[in-house]
């Protein structure tokens, strides 16, 4: 039987997988890279109008021609570039120094604490991860929880009933039954583990790992610009072309959650770490979208070997163009830091900066990036006020916990965790990976141990 256009149903689709339903954002992430579409936005707004279907898929596909290839503009300010070399030659010039690398012994507690603090992190922000803040600071103060210093349960819902009837079903603390649920934020470190560095070692390619998300994943596990990556592994288009052919969200947040590996099995060795970052990102994300797995891989490598986090933040910044819009909107935050501007302020300023009702800047890697660095600096290896202001701040809010819980647990070791934070997983973490289920976090950390370049 041969398919008939006219019986596409895109309105049945998830709109990850319409390139017609993510219209706005390519016009804008089209302006923000630095070419010239202002012309076309009367046009985007009229195929976006009309009816779900194959009219309008095909003028979209038109439009997609049109600001593909599209050169950037002659004065765009920025120095962004994809290839490994060229982002190699744009970084700081003045390189970072950290001190030795660690000793297995010491290690293993270390990389236990990274695990440990990137799922609980993700465990504190999993449930409310869509809520906008007046919403979710509602939430807290009715229960009790603000500024927010605990898990959030089903019995805090409860005490706001007119959210029950859309949140109720989130994971929520008193409901998860000993062991953290699955969630992409630890599907993805998991599987970058068992499916990537263990089948592929540590020269993988990013060939393997876009078979590694068709193999071991669900299409449901994927968000965002992973969902158009993995849409465009299955129709045979592979990386890096995948990163862009229809892929509006290549600068969303998706990367820079996937980084946390590289960084666990390279102490001391930001560079290494950010160059299988690079490897891996490039799969579905391009510019400041790779940049920032880059720097949260980096930081981690860093976060092995030294205690203080303004270093660690340099580490970071050392592996990513200096002339990004990644660099600046972290070097905003540490300027703020470095002035003696108050906590309070320096979020003010970040919120001043991007709009969380906007879907874009809400799940961007450039705002969230901004919010683990404050996070970081200003929580001050206090694990506990660290991941709180992560996920009390909104946007992203299980993204960034977990982020910041990584690099957090890296820095203080497991045996430092608050037992009130991490008792409740168990040891144990549900993932959607096949053929995995339920791991212990415990032997996550001997297997990182055995992949990490110590």
């Amino acid at each position: 039987m041969t398919f008939d256009p006219a019986n596409l149903s895109t309105e049945k689709m998830h709109e990850w997988e319409v390139y017609s339903r993510g219209l706005e954002t390519e016009l804008r992430q089209c302006l923000d890279e630095g070419k010239d579409v202002s012309r076309y936005a009367d046009l985007c707004a009229a195929i976006a109008a009309l009816p779900h279907g194959p009219m309008r898929e095909e003028l979209a596909d038109v439009f997609f021609r049109a600001v593909d290839g599209m050169p950037l503009r002659p004065d765009y300010p920025y120095c962004e570039p994809d290839d490994l070399d060229a982002i190699r030659a744009a970084r700081p010039a003045e390189a970072v120094s950290l001190p030795p690398r660690v000793n297995e012994t010491d290690y293993r507690d270390t990389v236990y604490g990274a695990w440990l603090g990137r799922i609980c992190g993700c465990l504190l922000g999993k449930p409310v991860e869509g809520m906008r803040t007046e919403t979710l600071h509602t939430l807290l103060k009715n229960s009790g929880n603000f500024p927010l210093r605990r898990y959030i349960t089903l019995r805090d819902l409860e005490m706001t009933p007119a959210l029950l009837s859309e949140w109720r079903n989130g994971a929520w603390a008193d409901t998860i039954g000993g062991c953290a649920p699955a969630d992409d934020d630890t599907n993805y470190t998991v599987m970058a583990a068992l499916g990537i560095v263990e089948k592929y070692g540590r020269g993988f390619t990013s060939d393997d790992v876009a078979r590694a998300w068709v193999d071991l994943q669900p299409k449901r596990a994927y968000c965002t610009a992973e969902r158009r990556a993995f849409r465009n592994f299955v129709i045979g288009i592979t990386p890096p072309r995948s990163a862009t052919y229809k892929n509006p969200d290549r600068e969303f947040i998706g990367a820079q959650i996937r980084g946390d590996y590289f960084g666990y099995i390279n102490p001391g060795d930001p560079e290494t770490a950010a160059d299988m970052a690079w490897r891996d990102a490039r799969v579905s994300h391009v510019k400041n979208g790779v940049y920032g797995e880059m720097f949260v891989a980096a930081m981690l490598a860093a976060a092995a070997v030294t205690d203080d986090l303004r270093l660690v933040v340099e580490a970071g910044l050392g592996q990513i163009p200096a002339n990004s819009r990644l660099s600046e909107g972290i070097r905003r935050v540490t300027a703020d830091y470095d002035a003696g501007l108050s906590e309070e302020q320096c979020f003010a300023h970040i919120a001043d900066r991007w709009d969380e009702h906007k879907a874009y800047d809400w799940v961007h890697t450039i705002s969230n990036a901004e919010i683990v660095t404050a996070s970081l600096l200003y929580g001050n290896l206090d694990y506990e006020h660290s991941i709180c202001r992560a996920v009390q701040t909104g946007f992203d809010t299980d993204c960034n916990g977990a982020t910041v819980g990584s690099i957090v647990g890296m820095i203080i070791g497991a045996r430092a965790l608050p037992a009130a934070w991490t008792d409740i997983v168990g040891d144990s973490l549900n993932t959607a990976i096949f053929g995995v289920g339920r791991v212990r976090i415990s032997d996550l950390a001997d297997l990182t141990l055995r992949h990490a370049n110590i």
